[in-house]
């Protein structure tokens, strides 16, 4: 099977996360994409391929008889990506097409005039964030397989639920997995290299009302949603994704719901910066002190969860993990382009729990969206780029 089969036998499954069922996975969905994968890692001569009852996968790629013959003591490497897919957009019967772009739509770039593309009909988001990733893997494993003379030591890879919603490393065991350092295939557009990330947090806030019936709700109604945009708007204009970019942090209201009893927010709580990070948060609960002195104690609360941290200062003593990436990458053709994501992987969380793990392109381009594409070279690239980062760590 060759990568772009494979990717579009993976995106005819529906992976969206759910934060709201308390599952891992936390849809079905997962699950049986999970199932699948182990089937055909095992099928293309993977070892020690397992899936737990949480739906996290690893599998092995043995160092093959020419690394063993030498003695070699290679650092294992392991390979991250994940599952889901984002509840940002729908993820469900997903109509995809292979397009030779010719340039002047809007929502492509066009760098990629003159190159095959895949899209959907845009009713769905496509799923290269994180099938892409997946594809690329898998398929660098099945060459390596099936071209026995090429040196490699040995190989983990790993595959995650859940990430899109922050829960990806949950129940990732990083002594299981075994390897020295990993890195993600998780970035955006092709040269993306990654080992800085946001410290980011989810907000949840609750804000009580009392429904009157409104002929005579004269003193007596308090109005909930009323509420709610009020402290909404008190957070400052700017600092939202749509005017930030490079290391500028947000808020960012992901969701609102109400009736006049009862309206919730939803935020994510985004900076580089870990001092710039506590502070937001601590805005977040002044304001709410704030208008609970207005309204009365208990009119709003707040539940502030962090999710993960600036990878950065677990990369920083090892950079040679991010050279070899940087060294693979220009192997192949591609130019590196190092810079902040702006977003998380995996492999943030990762880091802090004792695996170094950079984040590399897979390729895709308006992840989250119903405009999502795949750049067919760009995704040939990136599983290219696994190759030559497990053969050049074994020279």
């Amino acid at each position: 099977m060759d990568i772009v089969e494979r990717f579009l036998k993976y995106v005819s499954f529906c992976t969206t996360s759910d934060e709201n069922t308390g599952m891992t996975p936390s849809t079905p969905g997962q699950l049986e994409f999970a199932q699948y994968l182990a089937k055909e890692l095992q099928s293309i001569g993977l070892t020690e391929v397992s899936l737990d009852s949480n739906g996290y996968i690893m599998a092995t790629l043995p160092a093959n008889e020419k690394c063993q013959m030498t003695n070699d003591q290679s650092p294992t490497i392991g390979f991250i990506a994940h599952m889901d897919t984002s509840p940002d957009a729908s993820g469900r019967h997903v109509k995809t097409s292979i397009i030779r772009y010719e340039g002047g739509d809007p929502y492509i770039d066009e760098r990629y005039i003159g190159q095959d593309i895949i899209v959907t009909d845009h009713t769905t988001l496509l799923g290269a964030d994180d099938k892409a990733g997946i594809a690329e893997i898998v398929t660098a494993m099945e060459y390596l397989i099936q071209h026995p003379e090429i040196k490699h030591g040995k190989v983990r890879i790993g595959f995650t639920p859940d990430e899109e919603i922050g829960q990806g490393a949950d129940h990732f065991d990083v002594k299981a997995f075994g390897a020295d350092f990993a890195y993600t295939m998780d970035g955006g557009t092709i040269g993306e290299l990654e080992f800085e990330n946001f410290n980011a947090a989810s907000c949840k806030i609750k804000v009580h009302g009392i429904n009157v019936h409104p002929g005579y709700a004269y003193h007596k109604m308090v109005n909930s949603m009323r509420i709610a945009y009020q402290l909404a708007v008190m957070l400052p204009r700017w600092e939202t994704p749509e005017h930030t970019q490079g290391y500028e942090g947000f808020y960012h209201l992901i969701g609102m719901n109400g009736t006049v009893e009862e309206t919730t927010l939803s935020y994510i709580i985004r900076d580089h910066d870990r001092a710039r990070f506590e502070s937001r948060k601590r805005e977040l609960e002044h304001l709410v002190r704030k208008v609970n002195r207005e309204f009365g104690e208990g009119t709003v609360e707040i539940e502030i969860r962090d999710q993960y941290y600036n990878m950065r200062e677990k990369i920083e003593p090892v950079m040679h993990i991010v050279e070899l990436a940087k060294s693979a990458m220009e192997s192949v053709g591609v130019t590196p382009n190092v810079k902040p994501i702006r977003g998380g992987t995996d492999g943030a969380r990762l880091s802090f729990e004792g695996l170094p793990c950079p984040n590399i392109f897979a390729g895709g381009e308006n992840f989250h969206s119903r405009y999502e594409y795949l750049p067919i070279p760009s995704l040939k690239k990136a599983m290219e780029v696994v190759l030559q980062i497990i053969q050049m760590a074994n020279k």
